[in-house]
């Protein structure tokens, strides 16, 4: 099929391209290579040529594991076409692998029949050992069954910035951007915004942009000028049909700093953050630290502890605190945690959740702190549980948990984890002056204040800013009594301040909208119930089988506790309820407990998303399609 195509100036140009929905490009190599970079750059650049999206960063816990090792090999992965894309990807159509180690680790995911492109100036005898060869992959017939460009990339780098006078090592700093041209051209993306980012980056340094640009142009000229496999003439996709208006690509973390500062605008507040460095929960602190002409005061603290000790003075002082931190981070902080739960005070915690238990695999995904943060820590202690579905929904969901954090005087714990938080998504920037306010009373009148004087229907205590003329008060973590909050040890009075707490938690359930069904009807053979970033596989899996007419519905719950009052009336219109979760069934359990009909779990605990495949196996296996069931 003919079509058109523009150069990075704009203008059209006609080639032969293969038009396609949809496609999964996986960029692989060492560290040191730019991998993050490259994928960042094309994802960036795919978003602004008006397709959907969705990212897959996948990097190793190492700063900078041995060159040319497997277990250093850091990934990208991009998921876009003109269609809604849910994931990013289960298998890619296009793998860039940059040395041995890479296509060791990274072939097996690539679909049969996909293309594969090497840089075979890496494939000396030294680095092939290193991977764990005993033969050179590019020869033994290993790649069989695939699409190939094998070009010398970093030779080519070499010719291409000759004239710049650079350093050998200098030079191969900019392979990732060839790479990136090839690409470009593959998919026929405009290099432009390339370009300027470059220039934007290196703008104190031009002549190491115009390397990078002379780089991305020979990768580029490369593939229109060379003579590729006759099967090899490139990719065309028509854009996706989005809803107009202006959009960015962005990630989880973006996402929720930029969601907590509207939610605190929304509130009238100041927000503190008190943070602790921790993969991969850092960014929102990196984010926030940027944003201090938005009334926020951020502080790296010298521990966990610490950070949210900050969060918790700060609420007590009239402002927002917030804290975040990753499960490890999350189990120094669960005693302060509970000191805000006595004392009722609004705290923000992030949760952005890694591979455990303790430090784990901090770089790899998982969702195995529900339990932690619905159960983990000493006492009766009640807070309020949410989770974000994805990149974009985290500035909702953050906005969220700061109006009930503030409305019932509690700590939120938002979910999110490492892969929601480094993926990202098209997102369309909402008008802030259109989102509903929530803004806080502080108690100011003294007349018959008492720090735990209740509100009748939120149960909240009064939020009393020290200083404030007669509303001098104690509050904090000994048990106070119901009505003066002097320190109490009744017994009767601890029943009834532990009651009241729960009870004013529970209440939540009033206050949040009742559970909907994502898709398919609100009764049948079976419900897929998830939470958190299993929503992408989720979503398309289900999608996918109900076009084949499998009678299967999709739940998706942000309320994780306390959960939505109509839950139990809803799933039990199903004849099974299966659990997807990246943990060892942490959401079933919780059902269990609480409804009394069967749900069975779908669990993953690899450190990898769900593919789409998994997910449609599992319901066709409950639920097989209608040709498959059987005759009476």
């Amino acid at each position: 099929m003919s079509i058109q195509s523009t150069d990075q100036n704009g203008s059209r140009v006609n080639s032969e391209r293969d038009v396609l929905e949809s496609a999964v490009v996986r960029f692989a190599g060492d560290s040191g290579d730019g991998i993050q970079v490259t994928g960042g750059r094309f994802a960036e650049n795919t978003a602004l040529s008006g397709y959907d999206l969705a990212t897959f960063p996948d990097f190793p816990a190492e700063i900078r594991a041995p060159t040319g090792s497997t277990y250093g090999v850091s990934a990208y992965q991009v998921n876009f076409g003109g269609r809604a894309i849910m994931t990013s990807g289960d298998v890619p159509d296009t793998l860039v692998a940059f040395n041995p180690a890479a296509l060791k680790v990274e072939l097996g995911k690539l679909k049969k029949g996909g293309l594969v492109v090497v840089d075979v100036g890496t494939f000396n005898t030294r680095n092939l050992r290193k991977a764990g060869y005993d033969s050179n992959p590019l020869e033994d017939g290993t790649l069989d069954g695939y699409y190939k460009i094998l070009v010398d990339i970093s030779k080519m780098t070499l010719e291409a910035l000759k004239p710049f006078g650079l350093s050998q090592k200098d030079v191969l700093r900019s392979k990732n951007m060839w790479a990136l041209g090839l690409i470009f051209w593959l998919y026929a993306r405009r290099r432009g915004p390339t370009v300027d980012w470059l220039k934007e980056k290196f703008a104190e340094n031009p002549a190491v942009a115009d390397a990078n640009i002379a780089a991305l142009n020979a990768g580029h000229a490369f593939g229109e000028t060379a003579e590729l496999p006759r099967d090899i003439h490139g990719y065309a996709i028509e854009p996706a049909k989005i809803e107009p208006g202006l959009y960015r690509a962005i990630t989880g973390s973006e996402a929720t700093a930029y969601g907590l500062a509207v939610g605190a605008h929304l509130a009238g507040l100041k927000l503190v953050l008190g943070s602790y460095p921790i993969t991969p929960a850092s960014p929102v602190l990196h984010i926030l630290s940027r944003m201090r002409e938005y009334n926020i005061v951020t502080l790296q603290a010298e521990d966990e502890i610490a950070a949210i000790c900050v969060a918790i003075g700060a609420s007590y002082a009239g402002a927002l605190g917030v804290t975040s931190s990753s499960g490890p981070g999350i189990a120094l902080k669960s005693e302060a945690i509970g000191l805000a739960i006595s004392a009722e005070l609004p705290v923000v915690i992030i949760n952005t959740q890694r591979a455990g238990p303790s430090t784990g695999m901090p770089t790899k995904t998982e969702q195995s702190d529900l339990y932690q943060a619905v159960f983990g820590r000493n006492g009766d202690s009640p807070l309020a549980v949410l989770a974000a579905r994805s990149p974009t929904d985290c500035f909702e969901t953050a906005i969220e948990a700061t109006r009930i954090a503030v409305k019932y005087m509690t700590p939120v714990i938002l979910l999110s984890d490492g892969y929601i938080t480094n993926a990202a998504q098209p997102w369309r920037i909402p008008e802030v002056s259109g989102l509903q306010p929530f803004p806080v009373r502080k108690r100011t009148d003294p007349e018959g204040f008492q720090p735990y004087l209740r509100d009748p229907q939120s149960l909240s205590r009064p939020w009393a800013v020290p200083g404030t003329p007669g509303l001098a008060h104690r509050i904090g973590g000994l048990e106070k009594d119901y009505d003066s909050g002097h320190i109490s040890y009744d017994p009767d009075n601890h029943q009834r301040m532990t009651d009241v707490r729960v009870n004013k938690i529970n209440g939540i359930a009033n206050d949040i909208p009742r559970q909907s069904v994502e898709q398919g009807n609100d009764r049948g053979p079976l419900a897929v119930v998830g939470w958190g970033s299993t929503y992408g596989p989720i979503s398309r899996a289900v999608s996918n089988v109900r076009a084949q007419n499998v009678d299967v519905a999709h739940i998706h719950l942000r309320y994780l506790w306390p959960l939505p009052s109509n839950l139990e009336d809803l799933l039990s219109g199903y004849e099974k309820v299966l659990v997807p979760e990246m943990n060892t069934g942490q959401l079933s359990t919780i059902l269990r407990s609480m409804y009394q009909f069967p749900i069975e779990g779908l669990n993953k605990v690899s450190g990898q998303p769900f593919k789409i495949s998994e997910i449609e196996a599992a319901i066709l296996a409950r639920v097989p399609k209608p040709t498959e069931r059987s005759v009476a």
